[in-house]
């Protein structure tokens, strides 16, 4: 599924990422290892259970990461020339094991570059939400996109 360039986006565009996920303790507990983030409410299930969640909580870093992964196979592969930013990253519901995770992203701003001729800047919107429709995580991705090459 290859992203898309600059010029093959519209403001508003709309896309439900076909790929969910479901996430696992191993994610989690793997994740967190490797970002040395040893919040015992991610990794100690006896500390969770008495949180006010009643059971280990997934780390938010894990689920930001997740959303970014699920939206690029639509958005820009192939077509990045970088991220610029991560905004405005919000965790309205927690994330559990086993809860299963799907994004969709809008693109909420768009505009061509003004110091480099052939790229664009889109703003993306990104939204997770879990199997009980509730809304995980939201954030705004700023992208630096190709322009389409023109046909020689």
């Amino acid at each position: 599924m290859p992203g898309k360039y600059f010029d093959e986006w519209q403001l508003g565009d709309r896309i439900v990422h076909q790929l969910s996920r479901t996430v696992t303790e191993t994610d989690n507990l793997m994740f967190s290892a490797m970002t040395h983030n040893m919040q015992p409410l991610h990794l100690d299930a006896e500390f969770a259970r008495q949180s006010e969640f009643g059971r280990i909580l997934v780390n938010s870093t894990f689920t930001f990461s997740l959303a970014v992964g699920l939206s690029v196979g639509d958005t820009t592969v192939g077509t990045l020339v970088a991220n610029l930013g991560f905004d405005k990253v919000v965790t309205p519901a927690p994330t559990f094991i086993g809860d299963t995770l799907t994004c969709a992203s809008e693109v909420v701003e768009m505009r061509e570059s003004k110091s480099r001729p052939g790229q664009g800047l889109v703003v993306f919107r990104h939204e997770l939400t879990n199997q009980r429709g509730e809304v995980a995580l939201t954030m705004l991705r700023s992208v630096l996109l190709r322009k389409k090459p023109s046909a020689a």
